[in-house]
C-alpha cells in the first residue's frame, strides 16, 4: 500500500486562497439575498394593493457613480410597481424614474424612510419599451451593492 504525498506547495497556496475568499463570497451572496428579501417586501405590500407580482426577483450590481437602467416592455392600459431595494444594513440610499419613450423621467415614487427602497408606480400612455432607471442618492454612503427588483401589474 502506497502512502498519499503531500500537497505541492502551489496546491496548499491555492487551498489557502480559497479558504480566504470563501467567506468574501458568503458575504457578498448574503447581500444579494437581503436585497432579495427587501424587495419582495416591499413587493408584498403592493399584492395587498392588487398588484400582481411577478415571481421573478432580479437582482444588480449598483455602482455609486453610475446607475442602473433596465428596458421593460409596458402595456398601455396596465398599471405597474416597481419595488427596488438594497440591503437594509448598507447605508446606501437609491432612488429612480421610469424613462418614457421620449426619455423623459416619469413616475411616482413612495420612498423608504431609511432610503433602502422605493416602490415606483407608473401608468404608460402608450405600448412600447421604457426604461427603469435607479441611482444612488448624495445622502447614504456611496458604494457598490446589489440592488433587486420586483415588479407588478394591475
Amino acid at each position: 500500500m502506497r502512502t498519499p504525498a503531500a500537497p505541492s506547495p502551489f496546491a496548499f497556496l491555492a487551498l489557502c486562497i480559497l479558504m480566504l475568499l470563501t467567506p468574501a463570497a458568503w458575504l457578498h451572496a448574503g447581500d444579494n439575498e437581503d436585497a432579495e428579501k427587501a424587495a419582495s417586501a416591499l413587493a408584498y405590500d403592493q399584492e395587498a394593493e392588487g398588484y400582481n407580482i411577478r415571481a421573478e426577483v432580479r437582482t444588480y450590481v449598483l455602482e455609486p457613480k453610475l446607475g442602473k437602467a433596465t428596458r421593460m416592455q409596458l402595456f398601455k392600459g396596465n398599471e405597474y410597481c416597481f419595488c427596488i431595494a438594497v440591503p437594509k444594513h448598507s447605508g446606501v440610499h437609491v432612488t429612480g424614474a421610469v424613462l418614457d419613450l421620449e426619455g423623459k423621467p416619469s413616475g411616482d415614487i413612495l420612498p423608504v424612510l431609511d432610503g433602502w427602497g422605493f416602490v415606483l408606480f407608473y401608468k404608460p400612455k402608450k405600448t412600447g419599451m421604457y426604461m427603469v432607471a435607479i441611482h444612488q442618492t448624495e445622502e447614504g454612503k456611496r458604494k457598490t451593492v446589489p440592488c433587486a427588483m420586483v415588479t407588478g401589474y394591475k
